[in-house]
């Protein structure tokens, strides 16, 4: 009997090691962090600078793999068939983490059942801004002179992003605007300058430079609080309409059923990258605002986004495809 009860604790024990001895192995080859947008974007820019602070920490290579297409999809379906190993990652983004389950008419992921949130890594406000030359500025005088005209006021979009402010700004407004959409910010940021187009929405990362050349004005951001990104800028909650609040941003996601303490490590790690001042002020420079906090805080957030904008496309009739 007690042999048997021997052998029975014996194989218990095996069965229990595995888990504990591979939690405590991880990571033991390098991690892959899935970017579903081109080499040189934005988000790919700022994931490889954190990429190669994490490596510090976790004493193996974090790599960029770029996967972009179907604005998004693409790279972040793979992510969501890769191995809950905590070996594969993804960058995602408002767009591949909310906007677009309700844009496209079929995605091939569940952006909240097919991933583990990690962190939400930074935010950023879209930035209102006109011509240097046009007498607007601010909001209020922009809508009263659009009130002013039957035929509305076209506005330059170069993303969704830019058509969820306009899109909200009708709805708090009843004024008409037109969205004009654009590839990519050049061609957008070209009209306006040269006064086809009277109003831009785009991030503080591609206007910054106009405005600091004072070829563009900006005379709104779309965050709930003043950024740092754009200061002396007041936000369009400030302007008259409050509660008005619409930011991009970029958040750290594991595919479903990678272990809890693996998630609880990147937190960790990816936590301790952003609380360094000059990994906050990289960041600011590339056009984000740090953010942080505990998984669960992401979780939370993401659904909230997703309470927020579902109904304004449904209403709005925004597709993509």
């Amino acid at each position: 009997m007690k042999r048997i009860a021997s052998t029975i604790l014996a194989l218990g024990l095996v069965a229990l090691a595995p888990a504990g001895a591979w939690a405590q192995a991880y990571p033991n080859k390098p991690i892959k962090i899935i970017v579903a947008y081109p080499a040189g974007q934005g988000t790919d820019i700022a994931t490889r600078y954190l990429a190669e602070q994490m490596s510090r920490d976790l004493g193996q290579p974090v790599i960029v793999d770029n996967k972009p297409g179907a604005g998004g999809n693409l790279g972040t379906e793979l992510a969501a068939r890769a191995a809950p190993d905590g070996y594969t990652l993804t960058m995602g983004t408002n767009a591949t983490h909310v906007l677009n389950q309700f844009l496209y008419s079929r995605i091939a992921y569940d952006p909240e059942h097919d991933f583990v949130p990690v962190m939400l890594v930074g935010t950023f406000p879209m930035v209102v801004a006109v011509n240097s030359a046009s007498s607007i500025q601010g909001t209020a005088e922009l809508l009263n002179e659009v009130r002013r005209n039957p035929r509305g006021a076209d506005v330059a979009l170069p993303s969704t992003s830019a058509r969820l402010v306009v899109e909200l700004l009708k709805e708090r407004s009843g004024v008409t605007l037109f969205g004009v959409p654009y590839k990519g910010a050049s061609g957008a940021v070209a009209d306006v300058m040269g006064g086809q187009v009277p109003v831009i929405v785009d991030t503080p990362t591609s206007l910054r430079p106009l405005l600091a050349g004072g070829k563009l004005r900006a005379i709104a951001v779309t965050s709930r609080q003043p950024s740092a990104l754009v200061p002396g800028v007041k936000t369009v909650a400030e302007q008259g309409h409050a509660n008005f609040e619409v930011v991009a941003w970029n958040a750290l996601y594991a595919p479903k059923g990678t272990p809890p303490e693996v998630v609880a490590l990147l937190n960790k790690t990816l936590y301790k990258v952003l609380q360094q001042p000059e990994a906050r002020q990289k960041l600011l420079d590339l056009g984000f605002e740090p953010a942080g906090g505990p998984s669960s805080q992401l979780g939370e957030f993401a659904q909230a986004e997703r309470k927020k904008w579902q109904p304004l496309i449904a209403a709005a009739g925004i597709r993509v495809d």
